[in-house]
């Protein structure tokens, strides 16, 4: 598995379109969306823009540059980056996708549609299909540098509602056999809030071999400040190079606080668009990011709408790498 700074082919993003699961926030989310896409298609980028049905293409070919290549494909919701393939390369470059249960995030979104997406994109893709992996795995809860090392959590990874005959030595080996990951960082918990049961890439991003951006605490209120100094604690003792970058701070209220993060940014060929969500900390955030990716720009664009729905922008794309 490569990691997302390596040259990409294309990237998949997922439309929102069901009213019953975003209600108020449809329009504000799909524009945010479209937005993000735009983004990443500007730069010349082949963008490719799911949407479930011909209501949501006309909705979304309203917004989106007109470059943009629009499918249809079966999903409940957007997040493809968990419903989605992984692209493999082997070791001449040919590239393959691997595919894994799904099972709602541990049992608490089951939604018709979201079992095929895999499935369906492969297909549309021409991609080779390794098949489907015998354990549960999203792909928003593993990060790799690209050198066969995994950053994940405990949280996530080991939480029984996934793979409960699984051993954390066995869902290390079955890494290693599916992905081509063979070293594992174990961080914690992940944010508070997040349905995803603690996915990392709303916790530690890797930006280049062997070096690791993770959040510090912006404000004293900050819910997650303790998590990001255990998770940048583990790392370094790991031997990683960890690079600290602004938090959000705390978006929605101490009883209910949103899983909103920085690290939820996604790496394209020539841009990195960071998610924000109107904090006083978005354009040092932002600036923080852009500093990591030398040769590429960093953008921020809104994203609450998006947060709303469970996630954010890496959460709702898949990346395709090239092959080599």
């Amino acid at each position: 598995m490569p990691a997302e700074w390596a040259e990409q082919d294309w990237i998949w993003i997922g439309f929102p379109a069901a009213a019953d699961l975003w209600e108020d926030d449809l329009v504000p989310a799909q524009e945010q969306v479209a937005a993000f896409a735009n983004a990443v298609a500007a730069t010349g980028q082949e963008v490719r823009l799911v949407v479930r049905d011909d209501v949501a293409e006309q909705q979304a070919r309203a917004l989106v540059l007109p470059e943009l290549v629009i499918e249809q494909h079966p999903y409940g919701d957007i997040w493809l980056r968990d419903t989605g393939p992984l692209t493999l390369l082997d070791m001449d470059g040919r590239r393959a996708a691997r595919r894994f249960g799904f099972n709602g995030w541990g049992g608490k979104y089951l939604l018709d549609g979201d079992q095929q997406t895999g499935p369906s994109l492969v297909a549309a893709g021409g991609l080779e299909d390794l098949g489907r992996a015998d354990w549960v795995l999203e792909g928003g809860a593993v990060d790799t540098d690209g050198t066969g090392l995994v950053v994940t959590t405990e949280q996530c990874l080991l939480n029984r509602n996934r793979n409960p005959s699984l051993s954390q030595a066995d869902i290390a080996e079955r890494l290693g056999r599916d992905l081509g990951l063979a070293r594992v960082l174990w961080l914690g918990d992940g944010l508070l809030g997040d349905h995803t049961d603690g996915h990392v890439d709303n916790l530690a991003r890797f930006v280049a071999p062997g070096r690791i951006a993770i959040p510090v605490a912006a404000d004293s209120d900050d819910p997650n400040a303790a998590t990001y100094d255990e998770a940048a604690s583990r790392a370094e003792a790991f031997g990683l190079d960890v690079v600290r970058v602004p938090s959000p701070g705390l978006i929605g209220d101490s009883e209910d606080a949103e899983p909103a993060s920085y690290m939820n940014f996604v790496i394209a060929n020539r841009v990195v668009v960071v998610p924000i969500y109107g904090s006083r900390f978005d354009d040092e955030a932002v600036a923080a990011i852009g500093a990591l990716f030398p040769g590429r720009e960093a953008v921020g664009l809104m994203a609450d709408a998006v947060l709303t729905g469970g996630g954010s922008f890496h959460c709702c794309s898949q990346h395709v790498p090239m092959a080599l």
